[in-house]
């Protein structure tokens, strides 16, 4: 596609008066989509075999991008894009992908939202004297990196992306992801000698359909899978293919040379030193970055609204859109009929005060279990979040009402949210003086107890004054007192199995941390905990399980907290104004307080979870055992079927309270059966 001169320009039309009229229209012109490709270096397949081949891959993603697909391919370098589009406004054929600069040199395919392309389509044009076909911030995305070149240009942007670029002239495929991770990007090679395929995509079950796609799955990641129940970036569950880390432009040359840079990096910014001391000043400067980042994730033609669980987060991504609002803002939230799973009640009262327009739904915990078995095909690689199942139902929920919704996704790690944090500082501070042997013992004499045992002495204790899951938390303070570091203190508190080896088939596990920084790089454990979760669980955990649930329903989901102008100004904040008055997240808090009563959201800390514990002893039993029978386990190759087995039957007996391990296990079967 060649973009045309507007022909206004010629009969003396002011450029300004062009610009603000392009910028009003492009405020309303947004898409979220699905890109895959190969670059197949052996050149020998016909244009018509590869346009096959990409459009049968581009089929695998098809709930990215229902509305639209399209393929691009240069046969005599064997390369091929493959797109699906979300339309959130624009149905025009202007904003169809992929798309043609308009010097003709280069070609794109984009999963993302720029949210600031009006401003950067007003800085072409003070440069360049072009116009624009259309109105989609694909446009500025390309002509920006024809114009001022990749890096240049993502510095720019504001926004969650993946893309892949094409350049005609010099033979050159670059790869980009967005600086937090919000949109997947996968690559790697297939094949030896002439075979060897190059393959890219926001997915991996869009690479199926190639012919020369025959991956090997990694044990050592399945070791690593089992620790942590997602797989660790920037490896994927397959050998050779990766995942691209967030933050980076990757770039692949006719010989298949690869470059792989950083054009942002989190590091540069959680290891300065803090500038935002001032309370009152760092409050007000943070509500106005606050602001902006939801207005402009806002922006869209098509219904839009946000879910709501009525904690800080999601109340405080409500409140700002409520606030720039001229009508009631769509909000929805998921209820379940136990009530230490049940949250609903907090968003209603949210919802009634803000005088927003509330959907709620209330799940029997029956119906939720029954979704279980279809969750893994939504999942490219095995993934164990169990919060994975209220996350598909409230996104199905709220598709049926908008196109696309905001969440408050990422004010945990950013402000301090995680109860793990002080109870892991306040852990090692008691225990660590301890010498190692007495530590052992002590975290042996807990452990004696199961998890249920602990549950039963902690009815004793007033309720007013009892903990929330005093079995749990008796557990992990034991694995605190077993650990000789702090680094290896984080990984036991975030591991689903402490001992993944004794279960994998393979006794190695991927050494996934040695590209991080080191605990003596911060100043402090809390500083160093926040960084480790927005490298690894953030991107990995988090963000994909909110990627994957909302796209399996086409349902486009924006994170206005992670924005990097937020994650900046974050990480430029003390912690003694992230925590302050012996409350988390503070900051937060106190501009929430601004449009809500603080008595409507101070309560204890809960997560969005299910009641696994119930579900693998009742109406899930027969599921598991099934996927967990020596059989499966002999089939699938990756588990060793004695350990398994045996933690399975001692769980069923009550031997052991190891539900979060099996689960892991469950759904690392589960997903092999959609391989």
């Amino acid at each position: 596609m060649v973009l045309k001169r507007d022909s206004r320009l010629d009969r003396g039309f002011c450029q300004d008066d062009y610009r603000e009229e392009l910028i009003l229209r492009e405020r309303n012109i947004k898409n979220m989509c699905g890109i895959t490709g190969f670059w197949n270096h052996n050149k020998t397949r016909s244009e018509e075999e590869l346009r096959f081949i990409v459009k049968t891959m581009a089929e695998q993603i098809r709930p990215r991008g229902p509305d639209d697909c399209g393929e691009w391919v240069e046969s005599e370098q064997g390369l091929a894009l493959g797109h699906r589009r979300l339309s959130i406004v624009d149905l025009s054929p202007a904003g169809h992908q992929p798309m043609t600069s308009a010097c003709g040199r280069y070609i794109i395919i984009y999963n993302g939202e720029i949210y600031n392309a009006p401003d950067i389509k007003a800085e072409i044009l003070k440069e360049h004297s072009l116009s624009f076909q259309g109105t989609s911030d694909t446009e500025a995305l390309l002509e920006g990196c024809a114009l001022w070149g990749v890096k240049a240009t993502v510095s720019k942007c504001i926004g969650m992306f993946g893309f892949a670029l094409w350049d005609r002239r010099d033979k050159v495929l670059t790869l980009v992801r967005d600086r937090m991770g919000i949109k997947p990007l996968y690559w790697g090679w297939q094949g030896e000698g002439a075979s060897k395929t190059f393959f890219f995509g926001s997915q991996l079950k869009s690479f199926k359909p190639h012919p020369r796609w025959n991956p090997q799955i990694d044990q050592t990641i399945v070791t690593s899978y089992l620790r942590y129940g997602y797989v660790p970036a920037p490896r994927s569950i397959y050998q050779n293919i990766h995942q691209l880390d967030p933050g980076h432009i990757l770039t692949v040359n006719e010989s298949g040379t690869i470059n792989d840079e950083a054009y942002w990096r989190l590091e540069d910014h959680v290891t300065t030193a803090p500038v935002h001391n001032d309370p009152t000043q760092a409050l007000d400067q943070l509500e106005d970055l606050l602001k902006d980042a939801v207005g402009r994730r806002m922006v869209a033609d098509v219904p839009l609204g946000a879910f709501l669980s009525g904690g800080i987060d999601s109340s405080l991504v409500v409140s700002l859109m409520q606030a720039q609002s001229t009508r009631p803002v769509k909000t929805f939230s998921i209820g379940f009929d136990q009530p230490e799973y049940n949250e609903a009640p907090y968003a209603k009262a949210i919802a009634q005060h803000l005088g927003t327009d509330h959907t709620e739904m209330y799940v029997p915990v029956e119906e939720a279990a029954d979704v279980i078995p279809q969750i893994p095909e939504f999942y490219d690689e095995p993934f164990a979040d169990s919060s994975q199942i209220p996350t598909y139902l409230v996104s199905k929920m709220a598709r049926e009402h908008v196109t696309v919704s905001l969440s408050g996704d990422g004010g945990d790690e950013l402000f301090t949210g995680y109860n793990r944090y002080f109870y892991t500082q306040q852990l090692w501070g008691k225990f660590s003086w301890m010498p190692a042997p007495l530590r052992k013992a002590m975290a042996a004499g807990i452990t004696t107890l199961s998890e249920e045992s602990w549950d039963t002495l902690g009815r004793l204790i007033p309720e007013k004054l009892r903990p929330k899951y005093v079995g749990q938390k008796a557990h992990k303070v034991a694995k605190i007192m077993q650990r000789p570091t702090e680094e290896g203190l984080y990984q036991s508190l975030i591991s689903q199995a402490h001992t993944p080896e004794k279960y994998s088939l393979s006794a190695q596990e991927n050494p996934d941390w040695e590209h991080l920084l080191k605990r003596d790089d911060f100043p402090g454990l809390i500083e160093y905990m926040q960084y480790l979760d927005m490298k690894t669980y953030l991107p990995n955990d988090i963000l994909t399980k909110v990627d994957r649930a909302s796209m399996a329903v086409s349902l486009e989901a924006r994170v206005p907290l992670l924005d990097h102008r937020v994650v900046e100004f974050a990480a430029a904040m003390p912690l003694n104004l992230k925590i302050k008055d012996n409350k988390a997240k503070w900051p937060l808090r106190q501009i929430l307080n601004r449009y809500v009563p603080s008595e409507m959201v101070e309560r204890p800390k809960t997560g969005f979870g299910i009641p696994i514990h119930n579900w693998l002893r009742g109406r899930l039993k027969n599921w598991g055992e099934e996927l967990l029978s020596e059989t499966s386990l002999r089939d699938t190759q990756m588990l060793n079927p004695h350990t398994v087995r045996s933690l399975w039957e001692g769980y069923q007996k009550g031997e052991n309270q190891e539900a979060y391990s099996l689960w892991t296990m469950l759904m690392l079967q589960a997903w092999h059966r959609t391989v």
